[in-house]
């Protein structure tokens, strides 16, 4: 399938810096043994693969600017044009071996995201999207799932952990979530839960506390796959606020209305 030349520059970045985290995964086993832990370990691969990530990005694209998880902005000549990367999203899976976990690439231009790339190495699947010419895993064209009764869809959500997040907001809305839908899962990779939507392999997904680099990708990957994102509020923007609910209109909608409730 021929893809625009934004497009290809944004794969070739990701499958790059993939080899590395890919051969990277694979040491894990090892140290886990270790009583330091491979937590260093994966920091450093983090901090690589953004690196990588950032040369690619900036030899194919100079001028743009980069937000990136581990080095912060980097500012461009080009201020209408900004990269939002997250080189390593679930990072806790990764650290304990569950290969679960993604590189995360956006492209805004001035306020809108135009392109986004999540590529999981581990298992070779790769999205992209483009703003008005879809979504994509591996070619193949995708659209969120059409179920329109919650009792019959699966959502996933985030799970505060410890030092983070309000945990007894998010057992109330887990709770009366929990009681209206036919599962919930939590799979750890934002960027991931997201792809899931577009791919309609999961119905909706919500969380709260992320950063623009969990949600950029995965924003445009759910608007052209026929799907709608926004803030817990329904309309404000998940990159600014960092709260995120999606799913295709009707059950955006009806997780909209029992967060709010809650909330």
């Amino acid at each position: 399938m021929l893809h625009s030349a934004l497009i290809n520059v944004m794969v070739k970045a990701a499958r790059r810096a993939g080899r590395g985290l890919k051969r990277d995964l694979g040491e894990i086993e090892h140290l886990q043994v270790s009583l330091k832990g491979p937590a260093n370990f994966v920091s450093l691969a983090d901090k690589r693969a953004e690196e990588m990530l950032y040369e690619d990005l900036a030899k194919a694209r100079p001028g743009y600017g980069f937000i990136g998880e581990e080095g912060g902005t980097r500012e461009g000549s080009d201020k209408s044009h900004t990269w939002i990367v997250d080189p390593l999203d679930g990072t806790t899976n990764f650290l304990h071996g569950i290969p679960q976990f993604a590189i995360s690439i956006a492209l805004k231009r001035d306020d809108t995201v135009i392109a986004g790339v999540i590529y999981n190495p581990a298992n070779d699947e790769l999205y992209i999207a483009e703003r008005g010419k879809g979504a994509f895993l591996n070619d193949q064209r995708l659209r969120v799932a059409g179920r329109r009764q919650l009792n019959e869809c699966v959502v996933a959500c985030g799970l505060p952990h410890i030092g983070r997040g309000d945990h007894a907001l998010f057992r109330t809305e887990m709770t009366e979530i929990q009681n209206r839908v036919a599962g919930l899962r939590r799979f750890g990779a934002a960027s991931l839960d997201l792809a899931f939507v577009a791919a309609g392999r999961l119905d909706g997904y919500w969380e709260r506390n992320l950063q623009a680099w969990d949600i950029a990708a995965g924003q445009i990957m759910v608007r052209e796959s026929g799907g709608i994102v926004s803030g817990l509020e329904g309309h404000d923007n998940a990159l600014t606020t960092g709260n995120v609910v999606c799913g295709n209109e009707y059950v955006h909608g009806e997780l909209l209305k029992i967060l709010k409730a809650v909330g």
